[in-house]
């Protein structure tokens, strides 16, 4: 995966496990869900197929294990978070709000600080905003975890991961 910009995917992985790093959080309905990020650097659009476990996998399992933070709020709009992962030399801290019903729609805000990126002295702040929509059932010969990038090439979730 790539964010806008190519040199950080961090903020990437920090977004996905700041969706559903806290299990109070709702799973999406199972189908094809497109993703628009947009970033001061640009936007990005991808669909990906889920069921309930690829879910999980797809929004948390990218931090698991590497996030010393991973706290969440249940708000009358929807949830609040905060995060502070490692991936490798990276350190992510983030914020994130989190709306919609996880059935049909969700919107996230993602304000997110990253120290330790090669050649880079000074942090690298990058707020970005998601917005998921559900489309429907998955296409004819698609596997849960397919994230279907902008350029149609498919990726395919690794062999037992979440299957």
């Amino acid at each position: 995966m790539r964010l806008i910009g190519g040199e950080l995917v961090g903020l990437t992985l920090v977004a996905a496990s700041t969706l559903a790093a806290a299990e109070t959080l709702p799973t999406r309905k199972a189908g094809l869900w497109e993703s628009k990020t947009v970033s001061a650097e640009g936007s990005t659009t991808a669909r990906q197929c889920i069921d309930e476990k690829t879910d999980q996998l797809a929004q948390g399992a990218l931090g698991a294990g590497q996030c010393a933070k991973r706290v969440f709020t249940k708000t009358s709009a929807g949830y609040t978070g905060e995060t502070e992962c490692k991936m490798g030399a990276i350190s992510a801290s983030g914020t994130s709000v989190i709306t919609g019903d996880f059935a049909s729609k969700i919107h996230l805000d993602v304000d997110t600080t990253l120290t330790g990126i090669p050649g880079m002295k000074d942090p690298v702040r990058r707020k970005m905003a998601i917005d998921a929509t559900y489309l429907g059932p998955c296409e004819a010969g698609q596997s849960p975890g397919d994230i279907i990038l902008p350029d149609g090439k498919i990726v395919k979730m690794p062999p037992g991961a979440g299957r």
